[in-house]
């Protein structure tokens, strides 16, 4: 079947994920849903990652490549994606992850009869070389004050509405919000009145493997606590709550071992 115009627009940033980049597009392709685009911006990738993206775009018609002229990040790479999009619903997706058959599906029919939510995601699965090792369910329907421990919303297999998006101008692409501005973005469009939920059940699968663990630098969690400080600010939380602004920087102190086996015993 043959649409007009697509009515979920989905973005994602590609960098060095030639190993990945199939399977990744494949789970959007063979979704149950079929009304979508898929924008994928290159952002500077030195390996075949951009020969593998213009081969799908190629081939379908509602896939499309665009093309950084250098690295910039991903926040930059999704505010490019964006400048493309025609639907009405911005979903996201990783490079090196996985959706399940029905997820577009079912965050499209949670918006469509939703309309006092600008913003769905679901759980994950997450995987690694020896298969899956751990899950996370998020809560059904943040409110303000879950924003303290963590973020509400996990971001690769979120769906939001476009104007809502676009109502806080996408995604902060300053350094201060580097690999945290999903995190971010959830608190500024809380911040202008919007609102979302979870469906809960699993229909997204994350890579998160001993690579994953490697990226994450103390300097992310400097950032992360930013966020936080930040974020708990716009959303007028109680004073009590910034002593969560400091928990990345105890976080971050832990060895990557201890780190990796705390993390598995809390989404085991």
């Amino acid at each position: 079947m043959k649409y007009d115009k697509p009515k979920v627009s989905i973005i994602m940033g590609i960098f060095n994920c030639s190993g990945t980049l199939r399977e990744s597009v494949d789970s959007i392709v063979n979704q149950s849903y079929k009304n979508w685009e898929l924008i994928m911006c290159d952002d500077g990738s030195t390996d075949d990652t951009y020969c593998i993206a213009r081969q799908y775009a190629d081939q379908y018609s509602n896939i499309k490549v665009i093309k950084n002229d250098k690295n910039q990040g991903l926040a930059y790479s999704l505010n490019q994606c964006l400048q493309h999009c025609r639907g009405e619903y911005i979903a996201r997706q990783d490079a090196d992850d996985r959706s399940l058959p029905e997820r577009l599906e079912k965050e499209v029919r949670m918006l469509d009869i939703n309309q006092q939510y600008d913003i769905v995601s679901t759980g994950m699965k997450f995987f690694d070389e020896k298969g899956f090792w751990g899950e996370i369910i998020p809560i059904e329907k943040p409110l303000p004050e879950d924003f303290i421990a963590q973020s509400p919303f996990c971001h690769a297999p979120s769906m939001v509405r476009r104007k809502a998006l676009l109502a806080v101008n996408g995604y902060d692409v300053t350094k201060k919000t580097l690999r945290v501005e999903d995190y971010n973005l959830w608190f500024r469009m809380y911040a202008n009145g919007s609102r979302g939920c979870n469906i809960k059940e699993s229909l997204y699968e994350v890579r998160d493997d001993r690579s994953a663990i490697t990226r994450r630098k103390y300097n992310l969690r400097l950032k992360e606590a930013y966020v936080r400080f930040s974020g708990y600010k716009m959303l007028k939380l109680p004073c009590t709550s910034y002593i969560y602004a400091i928990r990345p920087l105890i976080v971050g102190l832990v060895p990557n071992g201890l780190y990796k086996f705390l993390r598995r015993y809390r989404y085991n």
